[in-house]
């Protein structure tokens, strides 16, 4: 029973899995002021964006090691840190609404074949 339970629960964190190409919701835009000083522009809540990139970057604290998105039409500053990458936003502030145009479009060729 405890399996199963494990299972519902790796389905699901799957299910959240954002990548590079997929369209997303702003779930969480609650940012400390302070970080406002390191960003010319912020994700909104509820708003959808398309990810064009993602990386490791810096988490909200400085340290590195976060996994980020970077999202078409939001240019951010670089970090002062070494390797110096671009600011980006936690995966986690975003859900996946739709799949990359590619996998999109694989599915629906699924869904065709089966029909």
């Amino acid at each position: 029973m405890e399996q199963g339970r494990m299972a519902k629960g790796f389905k699901k964190a799957r299910q959240k899995t954002v990548r590079t190409g997929s369209k997303v919701v702003c779930v969480d835009d609650r940012f400390p002021p302070e970080l406002l000083l390191f960003y010319n522009c912020l994700p909104i809540k509820d708003r959808v964006y398309k990810v064009r990139d993602m990386g490791v970057g810096l988490s909200s604290t400085g340290e590195h090691g976060e996994i980020v998105v970077y999202l078409e039409g939001m240019q951010n500053p670089c970090s002062s840190v070494p390797p110096h990458p671009e600011r980006g936003f936690a995966e986690w502030r975003f859900r996946e609404i739709e799949p990359p145009a590619e996998e999109h479009e694989q599915a629906e060729e699924l869904v065709e074949a089966e029909a």
